[in-house]
């Protein structure tokens, strides 16, 4: 599996229930077309002694993203910056309600 972590802050005025509707249409819409394997849940970050360790970033909300495979999301990110419709429009609405958004990957290792 590949994975994506998002670590954000919510725009002013923006709620999380705000946010995770629009996330929700996302995921069921990736889904759909099988170019995404599911959402987590949305995190609130809190600070933790000895555990929080990351001081250069002060996001408060994370979320990740799964997919089969680096295939399968590069497949979902041609077609996200395609501006092919409905998929530019249920991505701008997520994106447009995030501030500062850093993005971390991974992939499981198959031993």
């Amino acid at each position: 599996m590949f994975h994506m972590l998002s670590c954000f802050n919510l725009k002013s005025g923006v709620t999380t229930n705000d946010f995770q509707q629009a996330l929700a249409i996302l995921d069921a819409h990736l889904r759909d077309i099988n170019m995404l394997y599911s959402t987590g849940n949305i995190g609130r970050r809190k600070r933790y002694r000895i555990m929080d360790t990351d001081d250069e970033r002060s996001h408060e909300y994370f979320f990740v993203m799964t997919f089969s495979d680096l295939s399968q999301c590069d497949r979902s990110i041609e077609y996200v910056y395609s501006e092919e419709e409905p998929g530019y429009s249920i991505h701008r609405a997520v994106w447009t309600k995030v501030d500062n958004p850093v993005f971390i990957c991974w992939e499981d290792i198959e031993l």
